[in-house]
């Protein structure tokens, strides 16, 4: 049997994503997903939930025959990034941006698809496709919140859905538990060769900085110039006795002369 339990890394990548902390609000039917809550008011998420429920939708993905079955979506910015990498690397079905009413009622629609399962990065955003996967009688695994709405939701992954960081790294452990289930990544202590900033969000008007050749020339003075004053500073001092010097030496013969003039006046 394999081990499905947390480990060290796993837990790192969660804290340090903030994917345990919660919103101030609470939703009755999300209390259980609660370790404590601060004195601030923030709710801090259970993260041993948030692996278990992980583990658990990724059984029933990869449960599916035909990955192209399964429909992630994502109207939250986000999480487009996420649903889109998560697609290519499953073989799902990726919905990013505004979602098309009667995409899953309205057989008419250019739209038109027919899931076994769907996947939804917010619940409150993506309101519309829970609703329509409920008249058509369609699972569905939802990234909720504290706050988040609960109703028509299957299988809920607790975890902070609001952060780019939380939000692509759970995408990136859903992707990585489904290809170990399928067997395409076959040793489970070897790491994912995706990195999971892979399916962070980025902002497309955000500049890139690309080095010049100048600034490549200014780098290698500066480093010149600094190992120069290393050295200077590091030079081992001279043993030369200053007081038999010849400076000091015409300085003694000119005090001697003038205490000799003032005498003869």
């Amino acid at each position: 049997m394999a081990d499905f339990s947390l480990t060290q890394e796993d837990l790192q990548l969660l804290i340090a994503a903030n994917a345990h902390l919660g919103s101030k609000n609470t939703n009755v039917h999300n209390t259980s997903y609660i370790y404590k809550t601060r004195p601030d008011g923030v709710n801090i998420i259970n993260v041993n939930k948030t692996w278990e429920k992980i583990v658990l939708a990724a059984r029933i993905i990869a449960a599916i025959p035909n990955p192209a079955d399964v429909v992630a979506v994502s109207s939250r910015i986000y999480g487009q990034r996420a649903v889109l990498k998560f697609a290519s690397h499953t073989g799902a079905t990726a919905i990013a941006g505004r979602f098309t009413p009667g995409s899953f009622t309205n057989y008419i629609t250019r739209s038109f698809k027919e899931p076994r399962l769907i996947i939804v990065t917010d619940p409150r955003t993506d309101a519309q496709a829970i609703k329509e996967s409920s008249y058509v009688n369609i699972p569905v695994i939802a990234l909720v919140d504290c706050d988040s709405p609960a109703e028509y939701i299957d299988v809920a992954i607790p975890c902070n859905n609001k952060g780019k960081h939380s939000t692509g790294l759970i995408w990136w452990l859903l992707a990585r538990e489904v290809l170990r289930l399928r067997g395409t990544l076959i040793n489970r202590e070897e790491p994912w060769a995706v990195m999971p900033d892979l399916y962070f969000y980025r902002d497309p008007e955000e500049p890139t900085y690309e080095p010049s050749a100048a600034d490549e020339l200014a780098d290698e003075l500066a480093e010149a110039a600094a190992e120069t004053g290393e050295a200077e500073w590091t030079a081992e001092p001279t043993n030369a006795d200053w007081a038999q010097s010849s400076s000091a030496a015409d300085w003694a013969a000119e005090g001697a002369e003038q205490t000799e003039n003032s005498e003869s006046w």
